[in-house]
This record gives structure tokens, C-alpha cells and sequence, in this order.
């Protein structure tokens, strides 16, 4: 297998913290590759590890032991070359929407291009995610959803090698959630990004991903299962919603997530 075949590599990690309980173990055994420009989506029940995973792939955590690597590197902790998009915005207040992008893009090119250069990558940010109209509005006068349009765009900006994403679209109302996900699809396309994506929603794993990879119930969770999304891209949602390979799709994860491992659900 190539660098381009695994190009996000988790090997046999194991994952535990120390607690006044003892020790809890929240993974163990994870073994994952995942492909250059692959979108994967990490489901579960709560409690189940996925946001633990997603932390060992942009190096907030180390894992207690085995191995995680990025292109070729071992991660070592947080870096440019995996942006991380989370389900709570995290725009700094005081500063506009060019402002929050223009930190981040600044911290990563800011020793190498000019200032012009530097506005421009930013301004481009902007305009991938179409918000080139809100370029000096601060957080406080944008929608949520906009607000996780710039967090997308701050983490593209730093042209990462992997976007990683911890429920974005979580607390949104489902017609904005719908939107963004559409928005992310064109996205991506466009940048050929690799993306790792935590989700509880069945519907936006089908739809969005390569591959579903299913976790089991935690302590002590694994992968449980893998399934390997077929279904054509360009997608459209509307055109799905009839399509029998869609729904044998969200079947299988479904029958996953409450046959095979209910316990959680209660």
C-alpha cells in the first residue's frame, strides 16, 4: 500500500486515561487507513470515542500507545497540516470575519508572503465559502451557520493536508444543516481535501462519505464495522432520496448503530 493509500494511518492504538475511578480505556486496537482525498465519516453511539479519535488525528491527544501518522509523519501534536473545524464555531469575538481568517492564515504563511499575499489567501477563504459580502462583520451580527462557514474557511485557508471535523453542523436547525453539507460537498470537490468527519447523523454520513467507519459501543470502543459508500458523486440529495442503493446504505449503518450495538441508545 502506497503513501496515497494511507495517507491518515492510525496503527493499533490504544487510548486511556487515568481518572480517580482508575483507569478508563476509551480505544483500544484502532487500525485505519485512510486514502489521499478520501472523506470519511466517524459514527457512533455517545460515549463511544469518535471525538477521541478525531483529537488523536490533529494531535491534541497522544495516543497511550501505538501510532498515528500524517503524509508520511508521525503526529506529534497540533500543526497546520490538519485544520480542525469544531461543532462550537470558536471565532474570536473581536475580530470580523477577514479578522479570524487572516490570524490563522498569518500564523502559517506569515514568515514567507507578503501582506498582500497574505489578505489575498485570506479574501479567497472567504470567497470559497461565499461570504465574501460578510468580510467585516463581526460573529455577533452572522447567523450560526455562517459562523461555521467561516470556521471552514479559516481551516481551509491554511491549506491543510486534512480537514478534520467534529460534528459542525450538530447544533444547526436541519434546513441550514442540509445547506452546508451541499456547500461542504462542492467544497471539497474543489480542494480534493482529505477529510475526517465525526457525525451522529446517519443521513449526513450516507451522503457525505467514502467510507463509514462504525465504532463500538465504549469503554474500551474499536471499529466495529466499515462501509464502503458506492454511491456516485457528484450526489444530489433530492435525487437520492429514491435511490435503493442510498437507503440499503443507511440500512446497514442503522442496523449497526441499533441491532448490533443498542446498548448505548438507552
Amino acid at each position: 500500500m502506497n503513501t496515497l493509500q494511507k495517507y491518515v494511518l492510525a496503527e493499533n492504538v490504544h487510548m486511556s486515561f487515568d481518572t480517580k475511578q482508575g483507569k478508563f480505556v476509551a480505544l483500544e486496537n484502532i487500525n485505519l487507513k485512510i486514502s489521499k482525498g478520501e472523506f470519511i465519516t466517524l459514527i457512533g453511539h455517545s460515549g463511544c470515542g469518535k471525538s477521541t479519535l478525531l483529537n488523536l488525528f490533529a494531535g491534541l491527544l497522544s495516543p497511550t500507545s501505538g501510532f498515528m501518522f500524517c503524509a508520511g509523519r508521525e503526529i506529534a501534536g497540533p500543526g497546520p497540516d490538519r485544520g480542525v473545524v469544531f461543532q462550537n464555531h470558536s471565532l474570536l469575538p473581536w475580530l470580523t470575519c477577514f479578522g479570524n481568517i487572516h490570524l490563522a492564515v498569518e500564523r502559517v504563511f506569515g514568515a514567507t508572503e507578503s501582506p498582500l499575499q497574505l489578505k489575498q489567501r485570506t479574501l479567497e477563504a472567504l470567497a470559497l465559502v461565499h461570504l465574501s459580502h460578510a468580510t467585516d462583520k463581526y460573529p455577533h451580527e452572522i447567523s450560526g451557520g455562517m459562523k461555521q462557514r467561516v470556521g471552514i474557511a479559516r481551516a481551509l485557508s491554511m491549506q491543510p493536508n486534512v480537514l478534520l471535523m467534529d460534528e459542525p453542523f450538530g447544533a444547526l436547525d436541519a434546513l441550514t444543516r442540509a445547506h452546508l453539507q451541499d456547500e461542504l460537498m462542492k467544497i471539497v470537490t474543489a480542494t480534493q481535501s482529505t477529510v475526517v468527519m465525526v457525525t451522529h447523523d446517519v443521513d449526513e454520513a450516507v451522503l457525505l462519505s467514502d467510507r463509514i467507519v462504525m465504532m463500538t459501543n465504549g469503554p474500551a470502543a474499536t471499529i466495529g464495522s466499515i462501509v464502503e459508500v458506492d454511491l456516485p458523486r457528484p450526489r444530489d440529495r433530492m435525487a437520492l432520496a429514491n435511490n435503493t442503493r442510498y437507503h440499503s446504505l443507511r440500512s446497514e449503518v442503522l442496523k449497526f448503530l441499533y441491532q448490533k450495538h443498542a446498548k448505548a441508545a438507552a
